[in-house]
């Protein structure tokens, strides 16, 4: 068989599977379609929660960023699993105990106010569209390319598969089908990887490969791509060129910015009791450790794969994975010499970022665009990071088989995510907006009805971010995390820790929160792109970074606020007294 037809096999089996369990799963109540029942397995709950984890930005983007990024991609790395453990063991537990549907259910009692809930919903819905965004553009790309459709149309395409079984079958259809997706995704993940290290240095286990010596050759990996990319003008991948403050924010973010993710807290709620809260949160660090260790070195395997594949070789005898992604405006080349020979160094090969394609064809057959050549620098590709793990097994001739695994792979891992999100939006309309403010007296079946609603409208919003991203995808995420750590975190640490905060301080502090962090960002990604650059950051602190700095202010704004209104009660008291209780 052909690898495209090994790829519609894979991806449409695959799906067929995911469908199917959503509709033997379909949800017949509340507590089914926002907690599952509360009758998961801690071990299926792990990997649920590892598949929920393991977004598009961990299967697609990561390993993309940390192959142009070198060191600088550690923060990623070092956020994500840093805020998972910070997660797991911090705030679980506790909000497990507390025993609820939603976060915005914990906020809402703890601060005694549907005001705070309200602003607790609005929290949520900001960073649930923020991240969704990536996913569904993930998906886009991998439809693209693997089915040679348009991306547009490919997140279209997900957004029907997606409709389905989150729709349908809500928390205890996707807590299953998400079983089954981080099964697809770790294989998918896992076996080019083997079969790549092996290829290029000879060690079949890539955690280990990442540090060894090239095949027939004395010379580290990492020390040849430190001398390749110094070569080429980079600097070197070992290197950092980000600043150590803002190398530090944007851990910060990331971190504080995952533990207060609430489609992962929401996990949490699906298992019967808080020890089997504990136990799956143990397992799915298990889960999500085999992604994230292997992940460095898939990065550095691309990048030299990558630089060998097209280096000053003929446009025309290119490898054929570089005009297929150049098919779906993915690469571009700009022969800024006119030789017809592939220039990859360091700069940008247009001035006004990703490439316009127009309906002409170059001298070398090559696609042309409408961009304006930066020609300040010799680079000539532009290739979007997002790509790199999906291209990764056709830059090594891999089989047609691993090729078709990595889409199947691709597609589970953003599917996955989108969908706990989308539930989480759902939930947050039906439950927290209708059911516990607006309109309480709604029957389990109406709030049913509206939460199906609330998720297919989500579902055509998703879709729209997903066709106009604002960044790669890895880096929608990133703001997703700050506006996470900005927001909801402080607002649940201080909930559970501390019993002088009151619903002035929580509201005041979350609101604060959310505008500093959503302007800074919008002002540099939206307003004025032009001015993206350190020397214009506050304290040279990036965007992805600024969340870090948004939470302390939410932290400094809750405590001080608090001081000049009325303490909670002692019934609060005594709710906090409890849900602290081992």
């Amino acid at each position: 068989m052909s690898t495209q037809e090994l790829t519609y096999l894979f991806v449409g089996l695959s799906f067929a599977l995911y469908i199917g369990i959503a509709i033997y799963s379909r949800a017949g109540s509340t507590s089914d379609f926002y907690v599952a029942g509360k009758g998961v397995n801690p071990i299926a709950n792990g990997m649920a929660t590892a598949a929920d984890w393991m977004s598009a930005a961990s299967f697609i983007s990561m390993a993309g960023l940390i192959a142009f990024m070198g060191k600088d991609g550690s923060v990623y790395l070092m956020g994500w699993t840093g805020g998972y453990v910070l997660l797991a063991l911090l705030l679980a537990p506790y909000l497990r105990k507390f025993g609820q549907f939603t976060v915005p259910d914990f906020i809402g009692t703890r601060y005694y106010s549907k005001t705070a809930r309200l602003v607790a919903v609005l929290c949520l819905i900001f960073v649930s569209f923020t991240y969704v965004a990536g996913q569904m553009r993930g998906v886009g790309i991998v439809f693209s390319r693997f089915l040679e459709i348009d991306i547009n149309q490919g997140v279209i395409f997900g957004m029907i598969i997606v409709f389905f079984y989150a729709v349908l079958g809500g928390m205890k259809g996707i807590t299953y089908t998400q079983v089954a997706q981080y099964c697809v995704l770790i294989f998918a993940y896992l076996v080019p990887a083997i079969f790549i290290s092996i290829l290029i240095t000879g060690n079949p286990i890539p955690q280990l490969g990442f540090g060894d010596t090239l095949v027939n050759s004395e010379v580290y990996l990492l020390d040849k791509l430190d001398q390749v990319t110094v070569d080429l003008g980079f600097t070197a991948y070992t290197e950092n060129i980000k600043s150590n403050i803002d190398i530090f924010c944007i851990t910060a973010a990331l971190m504080f910015g995952t533990a207060g993710l609430p489609h992962v807290i929401v996990r949490f709620f699906t298992v019967p009791k808080v020890s089997d809260a504990r136990k799956s949160a143990g397992y799915a660090l298990v889960f999500i450790a085999l992604l994230y260790t292997t992940a460095p070195a898939v990065g550095s395997f691309a990048r030299m794969n990558f630089i060998d594949s097209v280096q000053d070789s003929k446009y025309i005898d290119a490898p054929s994975w570089f005009k297929n992604w150049e098919g779906v405006g993915l690469i571009a080349w700009n022969d800024k010499n006119a030789d017809g020979l592939i220039r990859y160094e360091a700069g940008n090969t247009f001035k006004d970022g990703r490439p316009k394609f127009i309906d002409a064809i170059g001298p070398s057959s090559e696609r042309l665009t409408s961009n304006i050549s930066d020609n300040s620098n010799g680079n000539e590709i532009y290739i979007d990071r997002d790509i790199m793990v999906l291209a990764n097994p056709e830059i090594a001739n891999l089989p047609g088989w691993v090729i078709a695994l990595v889409a199947a792979g691709g597609l589970a891992a953003a599917l996955s995510t989108a969908a706990g999100l989308l539930l989480v939006i759902s939930s947050s309309i039906s439950h927290d907006l209708l059911k516990k403010t607006f309109k309480p007296n709604i029957t389990e079946k109406q709030e049913l009805l509206y939460a199906r609603i609330s998720a297919a409208i989500a579902i055509l919003i998703a879709g729209l971010f997903g066709i106009y991203p604002p960044g790669f995808v890895a880096q929608v995420v990133a703001f997703a995390f700050g506006l996470a750590a900005s927001t909801i975190f402080p607002a649940l640490l201080l909930g559970i820790f501390t019993k002088s905060i009151n619903k002035e301080g929580a509201i005041s502090g979350m609101l604060s929160g959310l505008l500093f962090t959503s302007i800074y960002i919008v002002y540099f990604k939206f307003i004025n792109p032009e001015l993206n650059h350190s020397e214009n950051w506050m304290l040279g602190i990036s965007p992805e970074g600024i969340g870090f700095i948004g939470m302390l202010l939410n932290f400094l704004t809750s405590i001080l606020v608090s001081r000049f209104f009325q303490s909670p009660s002692e019934e609060i008291v005594e709710l906090i007294d409890r849900v602290r209780l081992p």
